[in-house]
């Protein structure tokens, strides 16, 4: 069950994370410089959770925080494109 919280815990951090590098992602002109960082930075965050919560580097965590990083930059960029819309 600690395992499970573990897991938890790292994907809601993994997201929470990647909100402000999509945020700050979708103001960047594409494949320029900086968003390859806004995309990148956000990965040794990642790994230090990994290490944090003993989760290490088995095969069945990778679905699950690959899936919660993506959708962190998404919902971070969706919020800058509404965001952008109302002003």
């Amino acid at each position: 069950m600690t395992q499970l919280w573990h897991m938890t815990a790292a994907i809601f951090l993994t997201w929470l994370v990647n909100l402000p590098f999509g945020y700050w992602r979708a103001s960047l002109k594409k494949l320029s410089f900086k968003w390859f960082l806004a995309i990148h930075l956000p990965i040794p965050f990642v790994v230090l959770f990994r290490f944090a919560f003993h989760l290490g580097f088995q095969l069945y965590t990778y679905p699950f925080l690959v899936a919660a990083f993506f959708f962190g930059q998404f919902v971070g960029a969706r919020y800058y494109i509404r965001h952008s819309e109302n002003n």
